[in-house]
């Protein structure tokens, strides 16, 4: 048997079936619930409170330079914009032509455009990208990751989409281009046998990723190594883990969704995570 390499720890114990969690720009960690929670929890103090309600069941989320979060909302079939009051207002729907679906994840570049996996059928292969630029506008922006469009990240370069596709299980890589479009798509590794879900990396560039089933969490090294970090497989701590992110003060603190739980699961990290983007969209 593999010799688990993370210690694990809990937070927000009261958490309803949390899918989503990100670092926000004012220090604190975030999450969502199943019926519409946003909650916002301080690791320091280890306490949570739910600052908004989105109506429906919150995915994946990411946030501006304003502390505002963007949250996928399942249910709505919507991106929403929860403000640090609470304040919550739709974002994207897609378009006329082509409403979304299943938004999962979103991830912000630079320039302030948002990435929106929208998983699809499970199995069918229909999943696509979203890229909404700045104030709402949606486009469709890539249909080559259709495998269960999942989780996401911003590759070290800042100019590249790592994607999550579940099944078949693998994670891609998406350039975007100079223009703004997408480019041809490869796939970074192959996870059969497991159904992955999130993806972020550290400031060294090795891809954190974590599998719904079967309660793993992997690192795939820049040498093309892929390490088993922690193996659940007795479901004690990790129950589905879904998105990931890095926070803490110094970043060096795994931040783990556990979607079949009621919390949050921690592990501290030797290398920090790459930050992510906190655009200013006015």
């Amino acid at each position: 048997m593999t010799e688990n390499k993370l210690t694990l720890d809990v937070i927000g114990h009261t958490l309803d079936h949390p899918e989503g969690v990100a670092w926000g720009p004012d220090g604190k960690a975030y999450a969502g619930g199943e019926a519409g929670q946003v909650y916002r929890l301080d690791l320091e103090a280890d306490t949570c409170e739910t600052y908004a309600n989105t109506g429906g069941f919150v995915l994946g989320m990411a946030h501006d330079a304003a502390g505002n979060v963007y949250a996928c909302d399942q249910n709505l079939q919507s991106v929403v914009k929860v403000t640090p009051q609470g304040h919550v207002s739709t974002y994207s729907n897609g378009t006329a032509e082509q409403p979304m679906r299943v938004p999962n994840y979103p991830v912000f570049d630079a320039a302030g455009n948002l990435y929106v996996s929208d998983s699809g059928d499970w199995g069918e292969g229909n999943g696509f990208i979203w890229r909404v630029q700045p104030g709402g506008q949606a486009e469709i922006w890539d249909r080559q990751a259709s495998g269960f469009t999942n989780g996401m990240c911003l590759g070290p370069d800042g100019a590249s989409l790592y994607v999550v596709e579940s099944t078949p299980p693998l994670i891609s890589r998406i350039p975007i281009q100079a223009d703004g479009s997408a480019g041809p798509r490869s796939v970074v590794v192959e996870l059969p046998r497991t159904v992955p879900d999130g993806v972020a990396f550290d400031a060294a560039g090795n891809l954190y990723i974590s599998l719904y089933n079967p309660n793993i969490i992997y690192r795939f090294d820049t040498g093309g190594q892929l390490t088993t970090l922690y193996d659940d497989w007795e479901q004690l701590m990790l129950i589905a883990p879904t998105n990931i992110a890095f926070g803490g003060s110094d970043l060096k603190t795994l931040l783990i969704a556990n979607l079949c739980g009621w919390n949050l699961i921690t592990a501290r990290v030797e290398v920090a995570g790459l930050s992510v983007q906190y655009p200013s969209l006015g």
